[in-house]
């Protein structure tokens, strides 16, 4: 029986979705993450010559676990946070006994609790609960006595299973959970330390951006089958659906007979108007609305498909413009931060994908020792399991998947950008990879090469590059001298 290639999606909710901040626990990765074995399904991913020894693969913690930590802390604290209202679990080193206590989600509260705790113990106080970002978050980096341990909820929520099988879950018990992983576990855990005010308002811009794209498809996919129902001649008429020049041309003809009876005058000068000065193309246009013939004159199906197209443009369109708004903040912002000139020139990268990749690595080089922990952490590389004689490779299903995407968008845009890359991704097909998995793994191998680009502060450089995998004697370099020769 052949070993499963990948196990069941199951799906949870992820607070890191979208989210470049550290996410506490899920940062941390297992022995084998990222590195090759035999048999390995997603062996492209790493190449064999750099994969560890089976004599040290087993030594578990060797090379992951972090040492102790040093900083001495006052007290101890744990938060289990809520909109409403937030349990509170509190120690004070050599004490055995717990204090409990729940303050309101209200600013005069939340200020008095801390200025008691500042009072009764001094700094530095660690509190550890389940966020990396959010309302409790920002409210208690205010106070620079505080010292926040981010823990990933799923981390909280199987340890809690270990002690109470029963699945019994109580708000208090939560915050003593979290207080007892951090008091335990120190070396697991990392703190939150904030970047600078610039780069956290490019991360919020990046990931607010990235969300509005994705309303902007679901309005369109709505949108398009709408009009499959009663006007599929508007999808054929223009290429792309996601435009001010679509829900202009909708907003004023939203039926197919009303676009029949318009003049010729009329239509030309639209499109004038919305700069479609193209002879060719309005001639093409108007020949195909000049012979088409309805898909139907029910008005059953007409009149409320109308009234659906109409509220769907007005919110596509709305979308269209916050995201310029935000297009042009970002494209103010991330200039003016020092490491912008290592991503703005990159290949591929553009206005839009050269922010996100710098918000990706961030300002704090000390973050990622290795370019191996940002390639666990951005669920590039993925996760092998072993149980007894059995050993499968799949991809990592818990990652902060805006920061996955950053990165495999960004690769498969450098496909037809950069001579090497676009080489390597054809030879993973021809391997047998899928597309998604092909790029996965180009993306595996550019952030190894912009990790020390971002260390050492060097701007990318395609011609270096090549050298260096000359010196080498890289076997890629076979692979674009077929390609050059074939072309």
């Amino acid at each position: 029986m052949h070993p499963r290639t990948t196990n069941k999606f199951l799906e949870t909710f992820d607070v890191y979705r979208f989210s470049f901040e550290s996410a506490g626990a899920l940062a941390l990765d297992n022995e084998y993450s990222g590195f090759a074995v035999l048999p390995a399904h997603y062996i492209a991913f790493a190449e064999r010559k750099r994969a560890r020894p089976w004599t040290s693969i087993y030594h578990f913690g060797r090379y992951d676990v972090k040492p102790l930590a040093t900083q001495l802390f006052s007290a101890y604290v744990g938060i289990d946070w809520a909109d409403t209202k937030h349990d509170v679990c509190l120690q004070a080193p050599g004490a055995e006994a717990r204090e409990f206590d729940r303050i309101r989600h209200q600013m005069t509260d939340i200020d008095r609790w801390a200025q008691s705790l500042h009072q009764r113990f001094g700094g530095p106080i660690a509190v550890a609960l389940e966020l990396a970002k959010g309302p409790i978050v920002y409210a208690l980096q205010k106070y620079d006595f505080f010292v926040l341990f981010p823990i990933n909820p799923l981390t909280l929520a199987k340890y809690r299973e270990a002690f109470a099988p029963s699945r019994a879950k109580d708000d208090p018990t939560d915050a003593e959970l979290a207080l007892d992983l951090l008091m335990r576990h120190p070396q697991r855990f990392t703190a939150l330390r904030p970047q600078s005010v610039e780069m956290r308002t490019l991360l919020s811009l990046t990931e607010h951006r990235r969300e509005l794209v994705g309303d902007k498809t679901r309005f369109t996919n709505r949108l398009t089958n709408t009009l499959k129902q009663y006007y599929p001649h508007a999808l054929d008429w223009f290429e792309q659906h996601d435009t001010l020049l679509f829900c202009d041309f909708l907003t004023r003809w939203p039926t197919f007979p009303q676009v029949k009876r318009a003049r010729r005058a009329s239509l030309e000068a639209f499109f004038y108007a919305h700069n479609g000065r193209r002879p060719n193309v309005i001639s093409a246009r108007l020949g195909a609305i000049k012979a088409a013939i309805p898909l139907t004159e029910d008005m059953g199906v007409i009149a409320p498909c109308r009234l659906q197209v109409l509220v769907l443009i007005e919110q596509l369109r709305t979308t269209l413009q916050a995201i310029d708004r935000f297009d042009r903040e970002i494209a103010q912002l991330a200039p003016r931060l020092p490491d912008y000139c290592l991503f703005q020139d990159l290949p591929g990268a553009g206005p839009h994908l050269a922010p996100r990749l710098l918000a990706a690595f961030g300002e704090d080089r000390q973050r990622y020792q290795h370019a191996d922990e940002l390639q666990k952490y951005a669920g590039i590389a993925p996760v092998t399991e072993r149980s007894g004689k059995k050993s499968w490779v799949h991809w990592r299903l818990r990652c902060p998947t805006f920061l996955r995407q950053t990165f495999v968008e960004w690769a498969g845009q450098t496909i037809n950008k950069s001579f090497w890359a676009g080489a390597y991704y054809r030879q993973q097909r021809a391997k047998g990879s899928s597309y998604q998995a092909a790029v996965r793994s180009l993306a595996f191998k550019w952030i190894r090469i912009l990790y020390r680009c971002w260390q050492t502060r060097t701007p990318y450089d395609e011609s270096k590059y090549l050298n260096a995998l000359r010196k080498r004697g890289s076997p890629l370099l076979k692979h674009l001298e077929l390609d050059a020769q074939s072309a």
